[in-house]
């Protein structure tokens, strides 16, 4: 938005260097890009932020100078001269819209010459970027600048019965031959496609369509050097509905950006008032009594109240009350000072009531009144302090179990990813179960993000697709997020992990060569993170995107918990990949609920004082006797100094009866108390044999 200082001086006497305006604004919240002086003055180029559709004016830009000099504004108040004829007998005008169009307003000017623009108004339009067309359409562009709110003139003879209706674009053009929907040839010379919805203007029976609603009027009915009799229409458009259609026709005009923000419905009124006086003024011409103003729903002014107390709260320091009072009225607020209440200190805790003005929709609580007082008294006068402290919010009750498998997760190698859930539909189909209907988005951001995502496999293979394309061959990664799926109509968000790992397992080093990363690496991993949900089984998987050699399916217990394997070689060549890429998908549901069945919690216990010691027995088993089984059969002795009984070594053929097989397994002791004597190890490793004989029928091999 370019701002003229000289023209803001119309409506507050300001004073300061204009270098100095655009530091004080930008410091109370208005940003000032630049200054740059040009052959009007100074020229501001403010960045107006989406919430502040009211500084998209000169008026309201000096309304916040106003605010922070505690100038007064000056009021704008149009008077044209009226004839005898009514505005009833030349105009009608029909809303079958209301949710796209809340408040439409016309006014009829009769005789007018149509010529070029006073040099006055063209330098001004000049010097904020926007082009002179003529005497009545500059006069529209002027009133936007000025107040904030778009018109349009058409030409009122070339509209049809001297009827405007306005309604949603249909699908099919009422009359014609074309099924893709209606269309409309604009002021650009463009013959534009509407999608259905589109609030458009239409004259007659509303059978032509005359304007795009909010954004562009239509070139059958523009303002030409020929037009005599001009209707001017000042409406009210929704922000919502204007966002949607100028992202479908790729249209942005200066109106559009002004209704996408969020416009003032009551501006309309007196934006039309303010062009008539011009149009009379300038151009000529005869304005009909009165004006045809539809407002289906006009809202009451919404009461919102601050605090003192709230405000000390938030900012740690106090704000005089003049100020408060000064402050809120020169915004529009009109604060009224209602009963006050004495602190436990005896202080005084005054309170506002304030009337949300029509220019300021988004401020409706009271933190966003105290955030109205601070940035126009200035942040810098608030002394620097911490918060109280509060106590920090609750975990979710998963918290514990998922802090776990990501430690977990991290110390086998994988690395945590977050991912955008907005997903192709095609992508996402390539891994969808055929019985699952996806969650289509009503409004993508784009054709490639149109849905949820179904399964995270989609968004893992995405990431791991991105690796690869910037030369990151070797990858382990993992996602915990959600999928979502439909059931019936009702959507269904469930949390899952997703594994994705291709490339190197293991690089070469003195000992070992490379190894590349394979199904069987997988599923270790899948079964140390089962290990802390009481272990996983594995079944045949039915998976269409994964080998058929090189899957399976995870459960625990009885209930199925997910699917990995490899990507099978016909979506992988598909989907470009040059190397091995595998794939896992849990459901974290049943796997949180057996997580908290296994004593998962953590003991720490002191490093031991005294020295290990190590015994080995070499075993002969008979088959079908399982390691297992010896640990079992140890364990059942309760030894409190056996810390681990691992198997080292298994033999079959040479010296083996037949039926039998040698099992070498290593026992650690660890003391607690003192250094093991061999008369106690000796003991221990008697009644070991002597337990692993009884149960197992094992002997020591001695050949």
């Amino acid at each position: 938005m370019k701002a003229l200082y000289s023209w803001l001086q119309d409506f507050v006497t300001v004073s300061a260097p204009p270098d100095e305006l655009a530091s004080r604004l930008a410091l109370s919240g208005t940003n000032i890009g630049g200054v740059e002086n040009g052959p009007q003055g100074a020229v501001f180029d403010a960045e107006v932020t989406s919430n502040r559709p009211d500084c998209l004016s000169h008026y309201g830009i000096a309304r916040e100078v106003g605010a922070i000099y505690k100038l007064a504004l000056k009021q704008i108040l149009p008077k044209p001269a009226e004839s005898a004829a009514k505005i009833a007998d030349a105009i009608k005008v029909e809303i079958r819209s209301p949710e796209l169009c809340g408040r439409f307003t016309a006014r009829v000017i009769r005789g007018v010459k149509i010529q070029p623009s006073p040099a006055w108004l063209k330098n001004r339009l000049e010097a904020c970027g926007v082009a002179s067309i003529n005497n009545v359409v500059d006069i529209s562009n002027y009133v936007m600048l000025e107040l904030g709110h778009p018109l349009h003139t058409f030409d009122y003879d070339k509209i049809r019965d001297h009827s405007i209706v306005v309604r949603g674009a249909n699908s099919r053009a009422s009359g014609g031959n074309n099924a893709d929907g209606e269309r409309i040839k604009t002021l650009d010379g463009v013959e534009r496609q509407l999608d259905p919805g589109t609030c458009v203007i239409c004259d007659g029976d509303g059978s032509r369509i005359v304007g795009i609603g909010g954004i562009m009027g239509g070139a059958e009915t523009e303002i030409s050097f020929s037009t005599k009799n001009v209707l001017i229409e000042c409406a009210w458009f929704d922000p919502i509905a204007i966002r949607r259609a100028t992202r479908s026709l790729k249209l942005h005009t200066e109106a559009s950006t002004r209704f996408a923000r969020g416009a003032d419905p009551e501006m309309a009124e007196l934006a039309s008032r303010r062009c008539a006086e011009l149009i009379l003024q300038l151009a000529g011409g005869e304005l009909l009594a009165g004006v045809v103003d539809v407002y289906p729903a006009k809202h009451a002014p919404k009461k919102i109240q601050v605090t003192r107390a709230e405000l000390l709260r938030v900012m740690g320091a106090d704000v005089p009350d003049k100020e408060i009072e000064s402050i809120l009225g020169a915004l529009g607020f009109a604060p009224v000072r209602v009963d006050e209440n004495r602190g436990a200190a005896g202080s005084i805790l005054a309170a506002w009531e304030c009337t949300q003005p029509s220019w300021r929709a988004e401020v409706s609580r009271e933190i966003d009144l105290i955030e109205e007082i601070v940035r126009i008294y200035g942040l810098d006068k608030f002394p620097p302090r911490l918060p109280a402290s509060r106590q920090g919010a609750a975990r979710l009750p998963h918290y514990e179990a998922e802090m776990r498998l990501r430690e977990r997760l991290i110390g086998l190698g994988y690395r945590e990813v977050v991912t955008i859930p907005h997903v192709a539909e095609e992508r996402d189909a390539l891994f969808r179960p055929a019985d699952v209907v996806p969650a289509s988005l009503a409004n993508p951001l784009s054709e490639e993000a149109g849905i949820l995502r179904s399964t995270g496999t989609v968004t893992m293979i995405g990431a791991l697709e991105w690796n690869l394309n910037h030369g990151q061959r070797n990858a382990r990664l993992f996602e915990i997020g959600h999928h979502y799926r439909l059931n019936g109509s009702k959507p269904v968000e469930t949390r899952v992990l997703t594994l994705g790992a291709t490339g190197a397992a293991r690089d070469k080093n003195l000992y070992e060569p490379a190894r590349d990363y394979s199904f069987a690496d997988l599923k270790g991993d899948l079964d140390n993170l089962g290990a802390l949900a009481g272990g996983l089984r594995w079944q045949e998987a039915a998976t269409e995107y994964l080998n058929a050699a090189r899957r399976g399916a995870l459960f625990l217990k009885a209930e199925p918990l997910g699917v990995a394997g490899q990507l099978s070689r016909r979506v992988a060549e598909r989907l470009k990949f040059r190397q091995d890429v595998y794939l896992a998908e849990i459901n974290l549901g049943p796997f949180y609920c057996s997580y908290y069945g296994v004593k998962n919690s953590r003991r720490y216990q002191p490093i031991p004082r005294f020295p290990a010691v190590e015994r080995d027995f070499s075993l002969m088993l008979s088959d079908g006797t399982h390691f297992s089984d010896v640990v079992k059969a140890i364990s059942s002795l309760n030894i409190p100094d056996v810390a681990s009984v691992e198997a080292a070594d298994l033999f079959r053929g040479k010296n083996i009866p037949a039926g039998k097989y040698s099992l070498l397994i290593k026992i650690t002791l660890q003391p607690r108390s003192a250094t093991l004597t061999d008369a106690q190890i000796n003991e221990v490793s008697a009644r070991i044999m002597s337990t692993l004989e009884k149960e197992l029928g094992a002997q020591l091999r001695t050949a």
